[in-house]
């Protein structure tokens, strides 16, 4: 993807000052989440975030919408490995520069290249889950691009991901949707529900829906985000990242309000996006932003 020069003006009346205050990634498209402090951004969002996916034995995508249990794979980075820790299960090791035979893969509409990661992968994820499963790996050779109809035009790549490289979320949205569940008498949620990447502060709750472009300043440079589509939910955010219980709290509160015309009803949460600047720099926690509007 061809990077895009910095365009936006410094003197945007419209802009607003940001904080990045947090980093997630998801090693494993479905499986759990690991918070980080930086995240180096590469061709297809944060590296190694939705790199691996599990599948079934005809390669489709097996998630949490199906599996709810995947979200108890709790994955940490260790040195040149990905440990891999869920309730009832020997610690699995994953060394990072290692895959077995050439596979392929299907994510949602797309059939894809991928590594398959072998034997004793697959029996974890099967006796985990207690369905036929294997784990992959995207094949960084395969290219598979978002919508380009929603990026304007831009070759966006993604790997394992829905359908875009990154997911901003805004953490007073969680806020102001954690005090309307408590107004229903219901618990509080983490963003961890809802799976973003990159968490803002700064903005006022729902300020997402009209964001354009992000720019953060990095000690490598500029990186510069352009926010493209909606989020639409699925029934995964009913189901709790600690416990894997599911419940209906979570999107029928969604559905009472954040019903978006712009996806004929379908009810969001966060925003999907790009990179249009900034391939091969480090995010960090507590790096400053500034984000423009599309009012």
């Amino acid at each position: 993807m061809t990077q895009v020069p910095t365009q936006v003006p410094v003197d945007d009346p419209n802009a607003q000052a940001c904080t990045l205050v947090g980093l997630h990634l998801h090693p494993i498209k479905s499986c759990g989440s690991v918070l980080v402090q930086e995240a180096l951004l590469v061709e297809t969002g944060l590296d190694l975030d939705r790199a691996w996916m599990v599948v079934d034995g005809q390669g489709l995508m097996l998630t949490q919408r199906q599996w709810p249990r995947m979200a108890l794979v709790q994955p940490t980075f260790k040195g040149d490995e990905l440990v891999l820790r869920a309730p009832g299960m020997l610690t699995l090791h994953l060394r990072l520069d290692t895959v077995e035979g050439d596979t392929r893969a299907q994510v949602h509409n797309d059939v894809v290249k991928a590594c398959d990661m072998g034997a004793l992968c697959a029996q974890w994820f099967t006796d985990f889950l207690g369905t036929t499963a294997r784990l992959v790996r995207f094949d960084p050779e395969q290219q598979r691009l978002a919508d380009m109809g929603w990026t304007g035009g831009v070759a966006a790549e993604t790997a394992f991901a829905d359908a875009f490289p990154l997911l901003v979320a805004n953490a007073a949205s969680l806020a102001d949707f954690n005090a309307r569940l408590a107004a229903r008498g219901a618990g509080a949620v983490t963003m961890q529900r809802f799976r973003p990447n990159l968490v803002f502060s700064g903005w006022q709750s729902w300020d997402e829906d009209h964001v354009d472009e992000i720019l953060l300043t990095t000690n490598e440079g500029p990186v510069r985000l352009k926010l493209v589509k909606p989020c639409t939910r699925c029934t995964i955010p009913d189901v709790d990242a600690v416990t894997a219980a599911t419940s209906h709290e979570v999107g029928d509160l969604l559905t009472h309000f954040r019903a978006d015309p712009r996806m004929k009803g379908a009810v969001t949460f966060g925003a999907n996006a790009i990179v249009l600047e900034g391939f091969g720099r480090t995010l960090r926690v507590g790096q400053r932003a500034t984000a423009s509007y599309n009012f």
